[in-house]
């Protein structure tokens, strides 16, 4: 279940960082980051460190489950920094989903 959770705070933690417009720039160069899925991301950014949040909190109690996420959080921003610093596409497989991105792949 932490692992579940360490996973899920890392993919909201790379969706956030790719609501920006910078970093969404790195990652799909070519395709503009419009305003609806910075929103997307966003959401669905916080809903997975909501749902690292709830893991953590099934797998301990409240205090321990706390400093886990907490360090999940520190882990995934970190993990996120270098992989934007060094292999930015490589966080193309959290927009594989974007329509545009699929049409693009059959290509």
């Amino acid at each position: 279940m932490l692992a579940a959770a360490l996973l899920s705070s890392g993919v909201g933690l790379g969706w956030l960082a790719l609501a920006m417009d910078v970093h969404w720039r790195h990652v799909r160069a070519g395709t503009p980051l419009t305003r609806r899925k910075a929103v997307m991301l966003r959401s669905l950014g916080v809903s997975a460190l909501a749902i690292s949040l709830g893991l953590c909190l099934a797998a301990d109690h409240a205090t321990m489950a706390a400093l886990v996420w907490v360090m999940s959080i520190a882990g995934g921003a970190l993990a996120i920094a270098l992989t934007l610093a060094w292999r930015p596409r490589a966080l193309r497989a959290l927009v594989a989903w974007c329509a545009d991105d699929l049409v693009t792949a059959v290509r």
